[in-house]
Order: structure tokens, then C-alpha cells, then sequence
């Protein structure tokens, strides 16, 4: 019988009181357990101790999370952010190479929200810090209200026009799907190497891929964690996902085997 496969949930570094911790929210691990249907391992945001090299040895694929902070932006060069701005440096250093060394090294990559920024700027692209003062940008934030119930926050918000010939449309998925949208910020300068994938009504970019990645990789804006098991598409983009760590999980223990 095979084993699950391992995939890291990437984390945010977070003061809670006195102690410090690493989390990341339930409905990124519930995801990965039940529609992926891998074994979601927490990862600590600990660029000083965990090299990329270290974390993608034990693992079959990475789940780059959405997050209530933003990329800080000299790491594409940007503007200094506005005040109150909510960072995670400790996210930053440890999630931007890691997502450059597991597309160079075939790791299965889905990264979500933030994940998907991660991506751009860790590819060498840029971002909008705040998509709707943009023309022609719509807002694309959704501001929870005081005692709004999350399914709200998270219903439907607009359409997404995916791309032929991408990893989307080759799970079948339709011309065009209804998304959530609880995002500030936006793809500005697509990095180098990277393919659109999906696209908003008012020209934002909604999902990429890498043209010469050896595994499955793909970021979307939206959160397709939330209540996946209800959404046929968002349910397809775990799935796959979930098959591309399998096959890495198969050939890993046949390298190991071999190698015993």
C-alpha cells in the first residue's frame, strides 16, 4: 500500500503574548488532508536554520498559503509600503527561495493568495500593492463586516477567464468559473518564464504556471481551500495537485529502495 504523500504548509510567523509562533490556518490543511489527500506538515518559517535543500528532501509537494500580511517590497524592488501595513519577514526569507528551489528541483508547487505573489516575485516579477487604486483595476478586495459568517466572505465575487492550452483548462475547466476575492494586491510585472493561466473580467491576472517547470506549478489569486469539497473546480486544482505529489512520493521510494 503506498503512503501518503508529504506536503508542507507553509507558515506564518506570528507574537501571540509572549511566545512566538508558526501556523497556518485550518482550511489550507484540511484541504491538503481531504481533497489533495496527502499528510499536511506544518512548515516553520526558519530561514536561519532550514535551508531549501533541507526542507524539499523530505517532501512531496508544497502548499505556499494565503496570509493576512504582504510580501514586503523591496523584494521586487517596489515602493515602501503604506503605514500600518501588515509584513512578515520571517515568511519572506523563508518562502521565497524555497519556491524557487522546489520549481528548479520538480517539486509539486500550489500556491494560493499570497502564494501566488510568492511566486511572481520569487521568479523575478512585481506586484501592485493596492490593485483597485490601479486603472483599470476594480477592487478586488472584500472587507469582512463585523459578524458577516466566513461563507459570505468567501462566496462567489466575479468570473475568472481561463487560458487554452494551460494547466487549467487541461484539468477541464470551463471557459469561465465564478472565484472569491479577498485580495489588495496583484501581479504588475509578470516574472520571466511564467504563463497566465486565468484572467479577471478587468484584465488582472488571476492564475500562473511556469512554462518549463518538471512538475506540477501553479498559483492562483483566489482560495480555492475554502470549502473545496463544494466547488468542482477548486476540488480539480487539489486534486491534481494531490496527483502530481503522489507520483513524486512513487518515485522517491523507488529511488530509496533502489538505493538500499
Amino acid at each position: 500500500m503506498s503512503r501518503l504523500p508529504l506536503i508542507g504548509v507553509t507558515a506564518c510567523s506570528r507574537q501571540i503574548g509572549l511566545h512566538a509562533y508558526h501556523i497556518s490556518g485550518d482550511e489550507y490543511v484540511q484541504a491538503v488532508a481531504s481533497a489533495a489527500q496527502g499528510l499536511p506538515v506544518i512548515l516553520a518559517s526558519m530561514a536561519d536554520l532550514l535551508s531549501p535543500s533541507d526542507i524539499l528532501d523530505g517532501l512531496d509537494g508544497i502548499l505556499f498559503t494565503g496570509s493576512p500580511s504582504n510580501i514586503e517590497p523591496f523584494h521586487y524592488l517596489g515602493s515602501a509600503s503604506a503605514p500600518g501595513t501588515a509584513h512578515d519577514s520571517a515568511r519572506d526569507a523563508a518562502t521565497l527561495p524555497l519556491l524557487t528551489a522546489a520549481v528548479e528541483a520538480g517539486v509539486p508547487v500550489l500556491g494560493i493568495c499570497r502564494g501566488f505573489q510568492e511566486m511572481n516575485v520569487a521568479l523575478g516579477g512585481s506586484l501592485h500593492q493596492n490593485v483597485h487604486e490601479v486603472g483599470p483595476f476594480n477592487d478586488h478586495r472584500h472587507a469582512e463586516k463585523p459578524g458577516q459568517p466566513l461563507d459570505d466572505w468567501y462566496a462567489p465575487a466575479h468570473d475568472v477567464h481561463i487560458q487554452a492550452g494551460g494547466v487549467l483548462a487541461g484539468l477541464g475547466l470551463p471557459r469561465d468559473i465564478q472565484v472569491n476575492s479577498i485580495h489588495a494586491q496583484g501581479v504588475e510585472r509578470l516574472a520571466p518564464g511564467l504563463r497566465v493561466e486565468a484572467l479577471a473580467p478587468d484584465g488582472l491576472i488571476e492564475a500562473i504556471s511556469v512554462d518549463t517547470a518538471k512538475a506540477f506549478t501553479l498559483g492562483v489569486q483566489w482560495h480555492p481551500e475554502w470549502q473545496v469539497s463544494c466547488n468542482p473546480h477548486y476540488l480539480a486544482i487539489f486534486q491534481a495537485f494531490g496527483d502530481a505529489c503522489r507520483k513524486r512520493a512513487k518515485q522517491r521510494d523507488a529511488e530509496a529502495s533502489y538505493n538500499a
